[in-house]
């Protein structure tokens, strides 16, 4: 994927802050074909350790993704929505069950 790939009007899949002081913030990056799309990869919480990513965790904890190029690679806009895709069904797969597995109620003065 590079910037002519995805000049159509209303195709937001890939964009760059040139303007930006860390582009690219990866090292090791193609700056042609950079994609800044997922700037804050919304992978980074959901799959702590299943991203599918190029991470180390640090000895504080953090997760460092510095070496890592999957949401800024080709295919990578694709790669993060199915990931968020598969991680929505999970959730809606646990919705309405507590851990007894009775049905939650809701009631409308959203007190539940």
């Amino acid at each position: 994927m590079n910037k002519s790939d995805h000049h159509a009007v209303g195709d937001d899949r890939f964009c760059q802050n040139l303007n930006c002081p860390f582009f690219p913030c990866h090292q090791g990056a193609d700056p042609q074909t950079f994609n800044c799309k997922h700037c804050y990869c919304p992978l980074y919480f959901i799959y702590w350790d299943n991203c599918g990513g190029n991470f180390t965790m640090l000895e504080n904890g953090i997760k460092d993704c510095s070496g890592c190029l999957v949401p800024h690679a080709c295919g990578g806009h694709e790669y993060v929505v199915g990931k968020l895709m598969e991680y929505f069904e999970q959730v809606r797969g646990q919705k309405g069950t507590r851990q007894t597995g009775e049905k939650e109620t809701v009631s409308g003065d959203g007190q539940g």
